[in-house]
């Protein structure tokens, strides 16, 4: 899985990159696999902050290899849902770059990343209901949670493609970029993420997935964490560098 799944470090920033451009990036069932193991294996390595997704050649990712997709008579247990679970389940945020193709699982797994940037030709689009499925990845919870009913029902039952100032218009993803700079742009925020205290980061992602909690329950349970945190070395670290007038540098303090 080494050439189809590319998994690269640089600084606090793991790229985990799908890499079958001649097949618009299209996924098997092996490379789900090499996408859990690449994800899981960052999520373990304390010298990872914040995992990058991308797409080699001109695609985030077309989708299901439908040759592939075809012999699937289940999902439970498949790579396909390790991947979900995984992905689902990361601490740590993830960012996304995404150009030319992003379609079906390559549009509901950006409903589980934390800052994307799209590529301004990208196409966008929720296949499932034209196939004969239903939408997967919790996106019949999350997307109608993102853009409303309504516009939810537009994109999973009609099922048409959409570009990318259409995804920014909902909220699908934070920016639009001219093609070819969207990796450059992901890679800036990845690296603005990973120079903020970790700790607070993966709290705060933590939250931020959990809206449906009532507000006073949400009030306590916020300030239990923020206490908690008024003892820690990143705020140490924040007040000293404010003192001193200097910039914080959290990363000796993200292991």
């Amino acid at each position: 899985m080494t050439d189809l799944i590319v998994t690269e470090r640089d600084g606090f920033v793991q790229t985990v990159r799908m890499n079958r451009p001649e097949k618009k990036n299209a996924l098997t069932l092996a490379m789900y696999g090499g996408l859990a193991d690449a994800l899981a294996k960052g999520e373990t390595d304390d010298d990872v902050s914040v995992h990058l997704l991308a797409g080699g050649g001109e695609d985030f990712t077309a989708g299901n290899d439908l040759n592939d997709f075809l012999t699937i008579t289940r999902l439970s247990g498949t790579d396909l849902e390790r991947f979900l679970l995984t992905l689902a389940g990361l601490q740590k945020p993830v960012v996304a770059a995404v150009k030319g193709a992003a379609v079906g699982i390559g549009s509901t797994m950006l409903l589980h990343c934390d800052l994307i940037v799209a590529a301004a030709e990208s196409r966008f689009q929720f296949p499932f209901v034209n196939l004969g499925l239903v939408p997967e990845a919790a996106s019949s919870l999350l997307l109608p949670r993102l853009v409303g009913h309504p516009r939810a029902a537009e994109l999973l039952m009609l099922g048409d493609p959409f570009d990318a100032a259409r995804a920014y218009e909902i909220g699908l993803v934070n920016s639009v970029v001219p093609t070819g700079e969207e990796e450059q742009a992901a890679r800036a925020l990845a690296d603005r993420l990973a120079a903020r205290p970790r700790d607070a980061v993966r709290k705060t992602k933590a939250l931020l997935r959990q809206p449906d909690e009532p507000v006073l329950d949400r009030i306590q349970r916020e300030a239990r964490i923020f206490e908690a945190a008024l003892t820690s070395p990143e705020l140490r670290e924040a007040v000293a560098a404010f003192r001193e007038r200097r910039p914080a540098d959290f990363t000796r303090h993200a292991r």
